[in-house]
């Protein structure tokens, strides 16, 4: 692995884990196996720079697996509350670890990094963007598609903090079976 993906790694993992504004360069290097120097010859700009790399790759994984969500079976609603009912499985099964650090980094630096709110809201949209896509191609309508995606996104999110929270497994389980409700309550096979 080459040194720059080490220290990102390290970054995400460590964001994963604790937030953005407990990670300190020295615990990066220290978890990267990195000399310091090499850290700033990849990463001029410093926490902040190593943070966005590590936040948009942390987002293209979680894109993979709201992608599954979308894409796998037949029945949209009963992949739905599976996918959740999957989630809190994990979450519980791991010990309440952080599980999709994007949001949590999203409302830790809202006002206090700007830069890195903007990848946040990049990810958020391209998530978004992705799902509407093959919800789209399922039969639902455009429309329709970018207002379930984006709850969908935002019950995830959401569900995730509530279960950290209560060490409880049962805000993924609820939000789950509410977003398939919805979701069931959406024409297919409509013109888009």
């Amino acid at each position: 692995m080459q040194t720059d993906q080490r220290i990102s790694l390290a970054m995400a993992e460590l964001m994963r884990r604790q937030g953005y504004a407990a990670t300190g360069i020295k615990q990066v290097i220290e978890a990267a196996g990195v000399p310091n120097g090499s850290l700033y010859h990849h990463f001029p700009g410093g926490k902040s720079e190593i943070a966005g790399v590590a936040l948009r790759t942390m987002g293209a994984a979680y894109a993979e697996l709201v992608g599954g969500l979308l894409a796998d079976g037949d029945d949209l609603p009963a992949a739905i509350e599976q996918a959740f009912a999957s989630a809190a499985t994990d979450i519980e099964s791991i010990g309440w670890v952080n599980m999709c650090p994007v949001g949590t980094i999203a409302g830790e630096v809202a006002e206090a990094e700007p830069a890195l709110r903007e990848v946040v809201a990049d990810i958020f949209t391209s998530w978004i963007d992705e799902g509407v896509e093959l919800v789209v191609r399922r039969g639902y309508r455009a429309d329709d598609a970018r207002e379930l995606v984006t709850a969908l996104v935002a019950a995830l999110e959401g569900a995730f903090v509530m279960a950290r929270t209560l060490r409880s497994g049962e805000p993924l389980r609820g939000a789950g079976r509410a977003m398939a409700a919805y979701a069931s309550t959406l024409p297919v096979g409509v013109r888009r």
